[in-house]
């Protein structure tokens, strides 16, 4: 649970990042540029010799759901909502993480499915005071697909872990990133205006900063967690950065114009729930 938890540390100062360092910057080009930072670092580490071509085959298909596909959506709605929006959009997450682990198991989770719903009526609890018009649907409409594709790629790691428990993350990680890099890269050549492309001293350092840390360390780490964790507590998890993305998106990124007494109380009783929902994952 540990490791979850530092993840959701890390991602929450991700949001604000994006949308107030690297705003204007292309969305698939950004996702691109990431993702390659990560596979970097993690390429001295990968084993092949471990796993099959099948197994190879299968976490590079993973990875282009989980982090390709996620982020060609996730980047792309910060076009459309601010980031903290983009966080509060997240919510059906955990939802998505329990059903799609009862239909690959061919269950019903009940337990799992109400810790997740808990997370998600804390997650809403926090909703910004008022909500913007125009793109607004748009948004949230990317925002879901990015919710199913990662939730599927982090079940489905964690199926293939546990039936792979010898093979340790790092070995393999490096084929998982790849593959997200395949995936949205296909995107970026397609859509991007490279010709527009003006990427600055402080672009790169905040590109940097997210490959390095918010896409592989935080990968790495949340794979490894979902790898270790019941259905229930990584649905959970799914919510937990959500109160801390918005104050950090609030409070850090400037996205606060008044906070008043109703919109704390929100936060707190927010985390409550999600807090609630993690501790009724980890018991069932």
């Amino acid at each position: 649970m540990i490791y979850l938890a530092l993840v959701s540390l890390i991602w929450a100062f991700s949001f604000g990042l994006i949308g107030s360092a690297l705003s204007g910057v292309d969305s698939f080009l950004l996702a691109t540029l990431r993702l390659g930072v990560a596979s970097i670092i993690f390429l001295p580490f990968l084993r092949l010799k471990k796993i099959g071509s099948i197994d190879r085959f299968r976490l590079i298909i993973y990875g282009a759901i989980q982090f390709g596909l996620m982020y060609a959506f996730y980047m792309r709605a910060y076009q459309f909502i601010p980031s903290h929006l983009v966080a509060i959009f997240s919510i059906l997450t955990p939802v998505y993480v329990v059903l799609i682990h009862d239909l690959r198991r061919r269950t019903f989770s009940k337990h799992y499915l109400w810790a997740a719903i808990l997370s998600v009526l804390g997650a809403a609890s926090i909703k910004a005071k008022t909500i913007p018009s125009g793109d607004i649907w748009m948004g949230f409409g990317l925002m879901q697909a990015a919710g199913i594709a990662f939730a599927f790629g982090q079940v489905a790691y964690r199926d293939w872990k546990r039936a792979n428990s010898k093979v340790p993350d790092r070995s393999v990680f490096a084929l998982l990133s790849l593959g997200g890099v395949l995936s949205v890269g296909c995107f970026s050549l397609i859509l991007t205006d490279f010709q527009a492309v003006e990427l600055t001293t402080d672009h790169w350092k905040a590109i940097l900063y997210l490959g390095c840390v918010a896409s592989g360390l935080g990968f790495f780490l949340w794979n490894k967690g979902a790898s270790v964790s019941n259905p229930g507590t990584l649905a959970a998890f799914n919510n937990a950065v959500v109160p801390l993305a918005v104050l950090f998106s609030l409070f850090i990124f400037g996205e606060a114009e008044n906070l008043d007494t109703e919109s704390l109380l929100r936060l707190i009783v927010g985390t409550g729930l999600i807090g609630t929902a993690v501790f009724l994952g980890q018991r069932s």
